[in-house]
């Protein structure tokens, strides 16, 4: 499967800047794999879907503030710096993105917020455009955390060009985060509301949850036209006893198990049996899933449109099937969906 395959012309102004006025009213597109026929629905009939004893796999993980704002010492150059991961909470030491790169040494010391409040140093350049930060600050490590978040902004993926506004904060988050960790949303999840929740419930639809803090790999670009050869960036993973004993209930049962989002298909991909059982894990995935591809545990999928030559589009195509899913993103594109974060959705059955 090649890179070039996965190039389409998105016509800009498809891309989502913002959320739909209500979480459960965006666009849903139904595609029906075995016969390639499309549906046109809106995102809360996905009730008409599922039924007792269906499973629905959610990941929830938590957005952080993860953009921040600072200037370099001396010139008072104005820098970017993307919080990626903590490293070391004693010593306050940070993997982080800083923008631009080039103007970026060891030892370098940065500043964020008025009257200086926080500072780091430059203590270590982990790839061209990473680097390990120390902050240097005295408190108590709650403080430390508190200053650090305050200063940050919503991490908004850069395709969406705009300012980072009050309403970000709570609409870039999925109703269900729970585990803090990612630096960017699982997009499915932000369709579902909480009366969409109550309604699946009511008609005997499970919840499963699993955690994947989801990194800048989802966005990072794919160089290499043989896909084979691409690495994914690695991501932590949790997959709970509970969450494998509703799963695999429910696949006992010949249940229908719904992955909402390429990062709950990532991660239940990851730790999965030989007989196609769920198994509990802890730890770390850099995988990769493009087609052709088996799928072992969910037979359902919610996603987003992706963008044109995204990881997020290639994993898609893996499950849809390639025909299936060009075919549907040109009809999306005629119907005026909504591509990107903020956009709308399409079940896969």
């Amino acid at each position: 499967m090649k890179l070039s395959k996965f190039k389409y012309d998105l016509p800009e102004e498809l891309i989502a800047l913002h959320p739909a006025a209500n979480r459960d009213e965006s666009k849903l597109m139904v595609l029906h794999r075995a016969t390639g026929k499309i549906e046109h629905r809106v995102f809360k009939d996905i009730v008409d879907y599922f039924g007792d004893e269906d499973v629905l796999i959610f990941n929830d993980t938590k957005v952080f503030p993860a953009r921040l704002y600072g200037n370099k010492e001396k010139t008072g150059a104005e820098i970017e710096v993307f919080l990626l991961r903590e490293l070391n909470r004693e010593q306050r030491l940070w993997d982080v993105l800083v923008d631009p790169a080039r103007k970026i040494r060891i030892g370098n010391k940065l500043y964020f917020g008025e009257d200086d409040l926080l500072v780091a140093e430059v203590i270590d350049n982990t790839t061209s455009r990473g680097r390990t930060l120390r902050f240097l600050f005295d408190g108590p490590y709650d403080d430390f955390k508190k200053t650090l978040y305050g200063l940050g902004k919503t991490p908004l993926p850069k395709f969406i060009k705009r300012s980072v506004t009050p309403e970000d904060k709570d609409r870039y988050q999925t109703i269900f985060a729970k585990h803090e960790g990612a630096v960017a949303a699982p997009t499915a999840g932000l369709h579902f509301s909480r009366e969409l929740m109550k309604r699946l419930e009511i008609s005997g639809v499970k919840f499963g949850y699993v955690t994947l803090h989801v990194g800048l790999g989802n966005f990072r670009s794919v160089d290499v036209e043989d896909l084979t050869k691409h690495k994914m960036d690695s991501e932590q993973i949790w997959i709970s006893e509970e969450a494998c004993k509703i799963v695999n209930t429910a696949r006992d049962a010949k249940k229908n198990i719904c992955a909402v989002g390429t990062t709950v298909m990532r991660t239940i991909e990851s730790s999965v049996s030989t007989q196609g059982h769920l198994k509990p894990f802890e730890g770390w995935t850099n995988k990769f899933i493009f087609p052709p591809y088996e799928f072992s545990v969910a037979n359902r999928m919610i996603s987003n449109f992706h963008l044109p030559l995204s990881t997020l589009q290639m994993m898609v195509a893996g499950f849809a099937g390639y025909d299936n899913l060009m075919k549907a993103y040109k009809e999306a594109i005629k119907e005026q969906y909504r591509f990107g974060t903020y956009g709308d959705a399409m079940l896969i059955l």
